[in-house]
């Protein structure tokens, strides 16, 4: 699965862009550390994705030419498959740091390679702190505006931001239209705070968004709160955006958006029953695991195995919270020293990685006859069916399909000094799984 990439498109702003050259998208993969890779962009795509992002790239590491390995793992262009037409696009590349040159000159590498260059302006991670990037430049807005101008008078691809809300409305949208002023193409609103993070993320802010959408001219793609492919028009109706973006709710289920696939294939463009159409959004979580797998392997462009594992784990979770012993076999598989020399063995006998990729292939061909016997058993009764939860009003999904993840909710504040230590004491805990959850395996 090979493709040339093209040369650089006449440069298109705002609307045009969008329209033009994105194809006036709705539904959007979001740049996600080590999970949004080709693979798993090529998987989105197929079941309904319009546009996808590649992961967060370090600007200031990639644009140093002696890191020859970070660039080739973070955009692998040897191969010529990142980025490519046929296999790649549309595809915006995100880019982190706090040099506006260091930024432009990585840009500048990949600009050929993709429709626009974009900034996180919205990790809140403690990586991010560090390093002073992401949403820790939401306090510095005379060097975001540099960032993003820099990129704007300099690239030949349009530049876009990806940014979280303040606390009031008020600064949201003066914070808005500054990275409209600099020359942000689109922006993204994901409608939660800097604070807002792991176990302490709770629910979206979409009247921010709506009030970001209606202070702007450009393109607005609104982030937060897209668990389910019906969330998607009640999100683009409260907020009057343009698009979603979907980070969380892709990983845990890929096949989010493809009910769009039933709305374009109908003669009246108008959507098919999400339980019984064969678009349905709730398909096998095996056969969309072993389809990744098999895209893995097609590539010439290594997937790393910390990479696959992280997927598995968020795809399969509903099936792997009873096959306990499935769970912990790839929990304990292969460690990276022991993948890396399977990898090396696999290149010396022209194999491309497929022993990795068999490790997990042969655990996810158990789990899926489990869950084969599990629906069999279950076929024609209501535990059968997607259902609706008659007391909280949410679906009920059958543990063999793919679903979205909930957070446990926190527990009720304490009443006393004591226990107020000890909530305290066990929201850091969380915070710490969580961080770990979503940092590079």
């Amino acid at each position: 699965m090979t493709s040339e990439t093209s040369s650089i498109p006449q440069k298109l702003a705002g609307y045009d862009f969008y329209h033009q050259v994105l194809k006036s998208p709705k539904y959007v993969v979001a740049p996600m550390v080590d999970q949004s890779e080709l693979a798993w962009r090529i998987l989105s795509r197929r079941h309904g994705a319009q546009v996808t992002y590649t992961p967060m790239i370090n600007a200031k590491r990639f644009a140093d030419v002696r890191n020859k390995t970070f660039r080739e793992l973070n955009f692998n262009l040897g191969n010529k498959e990142e980025g490519s037409l046929v296999l790649d696009r549309p595809l915006i590349i995100q880019f982190c740091g706090d040099d506006p040159e260091k930024i432009l000159e990585a840009a500048k590498v990949l600009e050929p390679h993709c429709d626009a260059i974009d900034i996180n302006l919205g990790c809140p991670q403690d990586i991010a702190k560090r390093g002073h990037y992401g949403a820790f430049l939401q306090d510095d807005w005379d060097l975001i505006y540099r960032i993003i101008n820099t990129l704007h008078r300099n690239l030949q691809v349009p530049v876009t931001a990806k940014f979280r809300v303040f606390p009031s409305v008020e600064k949201t949208v003066e914070y808005a239209k500054m990275l409209e002023n600099a020359g942000a193409q689109i922006l993204t609103c994901h409608g939660r705070t800097r604070e807002q993070r792991g176990v302490l993320s709770g629910l979206a802010d979409w009247t921010k968004i709506k009030a970001v959408k209606e202070a702007v001219s450009v393109p607005v793609f609104a982030n937060g709160n897209i668990l389910y492919f019906s969330d998607i028009q009640a999100c683009l109706d409260a907020t009057g955006a343009d698009a979603v973006m979907s980070a969380e709710g892709n990983l845990y289920n890929p096949a989010l958006f493809r009910p769009a696939l039933g709305i374009q294939d109908s003669e009246d463009g108008s959507q098919q029953n999400p339980s019984t159409s064969s678009y349905t959004e709730h398909v096998p979580h095996t056969d969309l695991a072993l389809e990744y797998l098999e895209i893995v392997k097609s590539l010439k462009t290594p997937t790393g195995y910390g990479t696959i594992k992280g997927h598995l784990f968020k795809l399969l979770r509903p099936g792997l919270a009873t096959a306990i012993d499935l769970r912990d076999r790839m929990g304990k598989g292969p460690n990276h020293s022991t993948a890396r020399a399977m990898a090396l063995e696999d290149k010396e006998e022209g194999q491309a990685g497929n022993s990795v990729v068999q490790f997990f292939e042969e655990i996810v061909n158990e789990l899926k006859g489990r869950m084969e016997s599990a629906a069999a058993v279950a076929e024609g009764s209501e535990e059968s069916q997607v259902q609706i939860d008659s007391t909280t009003g949410l679906r009920l999904v059958p543990p063999w399909l793919s679903q979205p993840y909930f957070r446990p909710p926190l527990p009720p504040p304490p009443s006393n000094k004591r226990a107020k230590k000890d909530m305290i004491e066990f929201i850091e805990s969380r915070r710490r799984v969580a961080d770990a959850e979503e940092a590079p395996l």
